[in-house]
């Protein structure tokens, strides 16, 4: 059973904050962000999660908490704002009506163009670029997902408490990674390539990247054929699977 809460957490800081990557990969994403002026936008969840999403020059900046947006989105529940997320609930500003165009237009396309990035036809997968782009988003969104779950979710939680200090990296092949550090049973991912790492797991291609992510394979046999390599701290590797198991229950 899913966690509201950590469902908010996972769809604010991990789907959300995806916009930053979109607007870095997809020339469309600039092409949508006209705005002269920086435009922010702050979600605040009651008992969840908090962030502001900051547009301008084409580009998208995520940080945590709302305090000095143009506009604020506040919800009464995690509930309310997963809501938001699956189409079923609209939000009202209680503050920056005056950019309320902004937010029905370029930002609702920005989150559509998200969604079709995400949740992909069969045609467009098609395409080298949308499929290389759907893979590189897919890796951030299940990255910033591990954090999120291993801190709120009570199963991902036991598995994180048995993780030591220390960073893992997560990477495809000739192609982008992000690093998961963990420091006193609390994860925080970050959307790079580490410098430095405990352990690693490494696809050999964006195929088997995008096939893992979707259950297309099972992520035994491509360890076995060598499609996914295991590098350093076995432990850390195990419950970081683990949690990558609870990831795919919330994002399915």
């Amino acid at each position: 059973m899913n966690d509201q809460k950590t469902l908010a957490y996972i769809n604010l800081y991990a789907v959300l904050g995806a916009l930053e990557n979109l607007c870095e990969l997809a020339p469309e994403a600039g092409e949508i962000l006209t705005n002269k002026k920086p435009i922010s936008i702050g979600f605040e969840v009651k008992g969840g999660p908090s962030a502001t999403l900051t547009f301008y020059q084409g580009k998208c900046r995520m940080e945590q908490g709302c305090r000095n947006c143009d506009v604020k989105l506040p919800f009464s529940s995690c509930e309310k704002f997963n809501g938001l997320i699956d189409g079923t609930v609209t939000p009202i500003p209680t503050k920056g009506f005056t950019h309320i165009g902004f937010l029905l237009k370029d930002f609702t396309k920005l989150t559509d163009l998200l969604n079709k990035y995400m949740r992909p036809s069969e045609e467009d997968m098609k395409d080298p670029d949308f499929y290389r782009i759907n893979t590189e988003l897919t890796l951030y969104v299940v990255g910033v997902a591990i954090a999120q779950v291993g801190n709120n979710d009570e199963i991902g939680k036991f598995s994180a408490d048995h993780i030591p200090d220390g960073s893992i990296m997560i990477e495809i092949k000739n192609g982008p990674a992000v690093e998961i550090i963990a420091k006193n049973h609390r994860l925080l991912c970050l959307k790079k390539r580490p410098e430095k790492y405990r352990c690693s797991m490494v696809f050999d291609s964006y195929e088997t990247a995008n096939d893992l992510f979707n259950g297309k394979v099972n992520a035994i046999v491509c360890i076995g054929t060598g499609k996914v390599e295991m590098h350093g701290l076995n432990g850390m590797l195990d419950n970081v699977n683990r949690i990558l198991d609870r990831v795919a229950l919330y994002l399915g």
